[in-house]
């Protein structure tokens, strides 16, 4: 049998077959030691393959394979350093909520979830939530963000979770996908979630710029069919996600605006710092190239990442 993992707790998956019924499941005892260096080998998202077994008076699912993964997110391990927590597979897309003040949502933040959907290769959307409370200066800056970030190529939607503004396009985005929601605490994600699906009622867990940045707490991930056809992953615990493995000669990459133009730099390995006739720095300059941007990439660069990592280990 085939089916998707709706819900792990560490020990015991349940998994939704194919033909829409649940079952609880657990996998093979040397499962875990095949070639994945994580603590949980499988993941809400995944696709597996099952057996039923009778054990007693109760039938359980033996799953035996887990299907080839697209895209997957995954945090350090919070008590082995060098293992990692995978935290969901396969997903279409993560919405971040951004708020200009009660939070505040920097930028910083905003590039360095941006940052980690290219690397897990996840397309990103940015929610700029509580678009009813700001006063026209206000808006003058939400709405230089969202020209900001949209010249970049992201979507960028100004929403209302209060109010139900463009709650619909939201909704639009999300049908037929598997999604993910993350951003600060207090940005409104249980709010959005109640908006979206009022009888849901998830366990949103509020999320905090210090946890985006490596603290994590053990969690049990879940996923939920909406009414409108659409899937959402629950993550209560979880407060975003941070880069674990990511190289200082890559790290470029995953600002489409750098990539673009690295080509034209002299040195094909240029870290666009002090390097001669470096092509982003000239747009920087020619202010063709967000200074906030380019703060974030340094910020990012100085910071002491974690190199033990490697994405292709754990495909």
């Amino acid at each position: 049998m085939q089916g998707t993992v709706y819900k792990s707790t560490g020990s015991w998956y349940t998994v939704k077959s194919l033909d829409g019924d649940f079952y609880e499941c657990r996998i093979k005892g040397k499962f875990r030691i095949k070639g994945i260096k994580s603590t949980n080998p499988i993941a809400v998202g995944d696709e597996v393959v099952f057996d039923l077994e009778t054990i007693g008076d109760e039938t359980v699912g033996i799953i035996s394979k887990i299907k080839k993964r697209k895209n997957y997110i995954v945090r350090k391990s919070v008590k082995l350093s060098k293992q990692v927590h995978i935290i969901a597979a396969n997903l279409d897309q993560v919405f971040l909520m951004v708020t200009l003040n009660n939070p505040t949502t920097y930028t910083s933040f905003i590039d360095r979830f941006l940052v980690t959907a290219e690397a897990y290769e996840i397309p990103a959307i940015l929610l700029f939530n509580k678009m009813d409370s700001y006063d026209e200066d206000e808006m003058v800056e939400v709405d230089y963000l969202m020209k900001l970030y949209a010249s970049i190529g992201y979507k960028a939607i100004g929403i209302s979770a209060k109010n139900g503004e463009n709650i619909e396009q939201v909704k639009d985005l999300m049908q037929d996908k598997t999604s993910m929601f993350s951003g600060n605490s207090g940005v409104g994600k249980s709010t959005l979630v109640n908006a979206l699906e009022s009888g849901l009622q998830l366990k949103t867990a509020e999320i905090s710029e210090q946890h985006l940045q490596g603290q994590h707490t053990t969690t049990f991930a879940e996923m939920y069919d909406l009414s409108f056809g659409a899937k959402i992953i629950d993550t209560p615990g979880i407060r975003g996600f941070g880069i674990v493995d990511m190289d200082k000669d890559e790290l470029g990459d995953y600002f489409p605006e750098f990539f673009e133009l690295k080509s034209e730099c002299k040195f094909n390995n240029c870290l666009h710092l002090d390097e001669p006739k470096c092509a982003v720095k000239q747009s920087l300059e020619d202010n063709e190239v967000a200074w906030s941007r380019y703060r974030s990439y340094v910020q990012m660069l100085e910071e002491d990442v974690e190199q033990t990592y490697r994405r292709d280990d754990y495909e």
